[in-house]
């Protein structure tokens, strides 16, 4: 089957993945049948789909109308009902064999034979669901993560039996839901997100187990020195101990005794503390959850990355997915700042491989036996490392660059976090606009954000950690350089706004010349609900563009909820475009600019902005570029062009 043959899905269970997946998959324009057992629980889950369709449609995320959206998606709790004319049925019910098996039983008797089964399953085995089933070959996983409708990832996972042909359309399946897939390449416990993650979980309970270390210490090494975006315990309360636990007896009972449950994690589950469902957990959730931004320990960190990083060398060495895979699903699954394999990499790969060596002789356990896969990527420099054993990776990790003819692209690289801005990615996109400045053959800049949720969200705080290196005033200023970077820039430079763009990402975008946004760009200067101000030129760059009396209303009152409209009538925005059409446009300016003048434009913005301040300086600019401009070849060609009804042909001489 090809996935333009799928038009109706139906949807096994109605519970939060359940009724997820289908208002994702309603969404994308397919029919949907959305089934549980009973009339109350398909209800339920169909009223959740309602709740989260208006807010969508609230939010200007929806590109039709709410109604239109729900009556694509049928409640049912007849099984026949629900699967019998399915092209795909995606199964999302409890984590528990029998009722799986139960399911397969019945689904097999109503499908019809064309039907693509595919399993949400977290952790089970594929193979063996598969097995329950008569059609194998056209069974795999489909492994969405919560709340499906946020949350990029899917994990497509082969089965023994599974068809090439139906790992294919189901990955194009997840494309049509405007989803990132990467493809599980073997039936492994865990598969990938959760094959690390969980022993992570687990690891930083041992480290509380066995008196080395405390919650918040643990916490605070998590999220404020490694960078992940909750601590340890904060995530495992948000996930539930009794997931984690389930899928750490899972991982025990198919791969040995290195995935053993702490004790101290097995004693939360017999208390019934599994986290925020429960009111308690790790944490009081009655009371907050605070962590310290500086209570990290080094030997923790070191810890915690060692870990991963051995559960990353096992999935490769395991055929299950190469690094490229495995970091791009950390980071899209569970919000990695990095990939484990990046991670390790600037740890030191080798010095993991120490503290794994050390906590093994100190303790025996099976878990810090270091693996051949870890070991051998040692040796040959890291997770990223060329022929010859250096580390080396991409040239950027933050954001991408590619010149496109006479355009060259810097897109902000982070969609897992909203294409957030760190100060590392400050100091690439620095280089990045240098390198395009240096390059004869780049005429003009395209700055946009990956994906369509946004341009960027703004700053991440968490690269502000203490042990970044920079003191708040630092980033302030060195945020001023870099948007600054763009407006001194000699070349035209258009920012492409799809999504949010907030705080100190509405910041970079004062820096470019012209700004083009979707319609369901969303803009906004927050900084005050944080009892901050825009600091990296927004006090500034915004007026000269607005005006004062806007820019005050955009900042004072804080909203993130301003529309495409809106600011392009206050002057922000240069041109708003349909949404389908919105990256063809984008391009097709930076082209259109890119075959300008490159002397003249230069000049124009070395004129406009020297006369912010200073008409009089501005003008004297003018002048002098004017006369200078007389003297070169372009502007013969020019007025050649222009005499023989042709377009003109710059050079920039």
């Amino acid at each position: 089957m090809n996935v333009d043959d799928i038009t109706r899905v139906a949807v096994l269970g109605a519970g939060s993945m359940g009724h997820g997946i289908a208002e994702v998959a309603a969404l994308a324009g397919y029919e949907v049948a959305l089934r549980d057992i009973d009339e109350d629980l398909v209800q339920d889950g169909y009223e959740n789909i309602e709740w989260s369709v208006e807010k969508l449609a609230e939010k200007d995320r929806l590109d039709e109308d709410p109604e239109v959206v729900l009556d694509r998606i049928t409640p049912l709790v007849d099984l026949e009902a629900a699967v019998g004319d399915a092209d795909v049925v995606i199964e999302a019910v409890p984590e528990v064999m029998d009722i799986k098996t139960e399911v397969y039983g019945s689904l097999e008797e109503y499908a019809p034979d064309r039907a693509i089964f595919a399993t949400n399953t977290s952790s089970l085995s594929i193979t063996d669901l598969s097995e329950m089933t008569d059609r194998p070959e056209q069974f795999c996983g489909m492994h969405f993560f919560n709340p499906p409708v946020r949350m990029q990832l899917v994990e497509v996972i082969t089965g023994k039996h599974t068809s090439e042909e139906t790992l294919e359309t189901v990955e194009a399946l997840a494309e049509s839901f405007d989803k990132t897939s990467i493809r599980v390449r073997k039936d492994s416990p865990g598969f990938v997100v959760n094959r690390i993650l969980t022993p992570l979980l687990n690891e930083a309970c041992w480290a509380v187990n066995e008196g080395g270390a405390d919650i918040r210490t643990v916490d605070s090494t998590g999220k404020y020195d490694i960078g992940i975006p909750m601590g340890p315990f904060e995530l495992a309360d948000r996930v539930g101990n009794d997931v984690a636990h389930h899928v750490l007896e899972y991982l025990n009972s198919e791969l040995g005794e290195a995935y053993e449950p702490c004790p101290l994690l097995t004693e939360k589950i017999d208390e019934g503390k599994f986290g925020e469902k429960t009111g308690e957990g790790w944490y009081d959730h009655d009371e907050g959850v605070e962590i310290p931004a500086d209570a990290g320990e080094g030997a923790i960190e070191r810890r915690l990355l060692a870990v991963l990083a051995n559960e990353t060398a096992k999935l490769i060495e395991d055929s299950v997915a190469p690094i490229e895979d495995i970091d791009e699903a950390m980071m899209l699954g569970a919000g990695f700042p990095d990939g484990p394999g990046k991670l390790a990499d600037a740890a030191g790969v080798e010095t993991l491989v120490e503290t794994l060596e050390g906590r093994h002789a100190e303790t025996g356990h099976p878990r810090y036996e270091v693996s051949d896969g870890l070991r051998e990527i040692a040796d040959n420099g890291g997770f990223y490392a060329d022929d010859e054993g250096e580390a080396s990776g991409r040239a950027y990790e933050q954001i991408s660059v590619e010149i496109d003819g006479r355009v060259g692209h810097i897109e902000i690289d982070r969609p897992h976090r909203m294409n957030s801005i760190t100060v590392q990615m400050l100091e690439e996109i620095e280089h990045a606009v240098e390198a395009l400045e240096e390059d004869d053959d780049v005429r003009s800049l395209l700055v946009s954000g990956a994906g369509d949720r946004a341009f960027s969200a703004g700053f991440d705080a968490a690269s502000a950690a203490p042990g970044s290196g920079l003191e708040a005033t630092e980033i302030s200023r060195y945020g001023q350089q870099v948007t600054g970077a763009f407006e001194e820039c000699p070349k035209p430079v258009v920012a492409a706004i799809d999504g949010y763009c907030l705080g100190g990402g509405m910041e970079l975008a004062t820096g470019a010349d012209l700004r083009v946004a979707s319609e369901r760009a969303q803009f906004g200067q927050p900084e005050h609900n944080l009892g901050l101000l825009p600091g990296w030129g927004g006090t500034q760059r915004l007026s000269a563009i607005v005006g004062e009396g806007r820019a005050k209303e955009i900042i004072f009152t804080a909203r993130n909820d301003y529309d495409a409209e809106t600011m392009a009538d206050y002057g922000f925005v240069n041109e708003v475009v349909e949404n389908e059409s919105f990256e063809e446009r984008a391009r097709e300016l930076a082209r259109e600019l890119a075959a300008g003048p490159p002397i003249a434009q230069k000049f124009t913005k070395r004129a406009m902005h020297a006369g912010r301040d200073d008409t009089g300086a501005g003008l004297e600019v003018e002048a002098a570029a004017f006369g200078h401009l007389f003297t070169t070849d372009d502007v013969w060609e020019g007025l050649a062009a222009f005499q023989q009804d042709r377009d003109p042909e710059f050079e920039g001489q």
